[in-house]
């Protein structure tokens, strides 16, 4: 399977066309054999960043994508509307893995969903110890609390330095007045603010779905 994550950087005049353009893309995958997920979502501080959630049953299915009309819209669009070029992360399963269609928990009609990408970088010599860290921190979050949905960790490929946490919440609180006091979520803070280059808030986007 391949997962990957697009960060766009999008002219402000240009995000409402390169949003429907998207949308589109969406639309048009759920018919695409071998695309498991496209989910799309736009930072709520910075409204000309956009990402992209994507998987893929393998290259062949990714190809296929990426072959269709209406992803040939958007590789167009992006000419005149991007600020930059996109950054495009695939990304590795660590331990334990995505649960992605196995997950029991989903999103309830009286959720307000809060949601974040967190990518973040590290020092040397601190790789294995985060590793060791989210094997703990994971499952005790997916099992323990209830307002979490998803939490998933994963590497980047080529970018040894570089993690991507992954996670939805019914609300915005679960996060900062339950999940962050629970006693593994305090010890991998304690790890993170040594093992992260610079301060962590600028890792953290927090994106609505759209």
């Amino acid at each position: 399977m391949i997962t990957q994550i697009v960060k766009f950087d999008i002219k402000l005049e240009k995000i409402e066309e390169f949003k429907e353009a998207l949308l589109n893309d969406q639309r048009g995958s759920k018919n695409d054999d071998g695309c498991l997920e496209l989910r799309l979502f736009q930072d709520k501080k910075q409204p000309n960043i956009i990402f992209a959630y994507e998987r893929f049953k393998n290259n062949d299915a990714l190809t296929h994508h990426a072959s269709q009309p209406y992803t040939a819209v958007v590789f167009d669009l992006l000419e005149t509307s991007a600020q930059s070029a996109p950054l495009v992360m695939e990304l590795n399963d660590t331990t334990p893995s995505p649960l992605h269609e196995n997950n029991p928990k989903s999103a309830n009609e009286e959720d307000d969903i809060f949601i974040i990408f967190f990518i973040f970088k590290i020092k040397p010599g601190y790789r294995e110890k985060i590793l060791n860290q989210f094997e703990i921190h994971i499952p005790s979050t997916r099992a323990q609390e209830a307002g979490n949905i998803i939490f998933d960790l994963y590497t980047v490929e080529g970018q040894d330095d570089t993690f991507a946490v992954y996670e939805h919440w019914r609300k915005e609180s679960d996060v900062w007045d339950i999940h962050f006091n629970q006693p593994y979520a305090v010890e991998t803070g304690k790890l993170m603010n040594e093992a992260v280059v610079g301060e962590l808030e600028q890792y953290m986007n927090f994106v609505t779905e759209f």
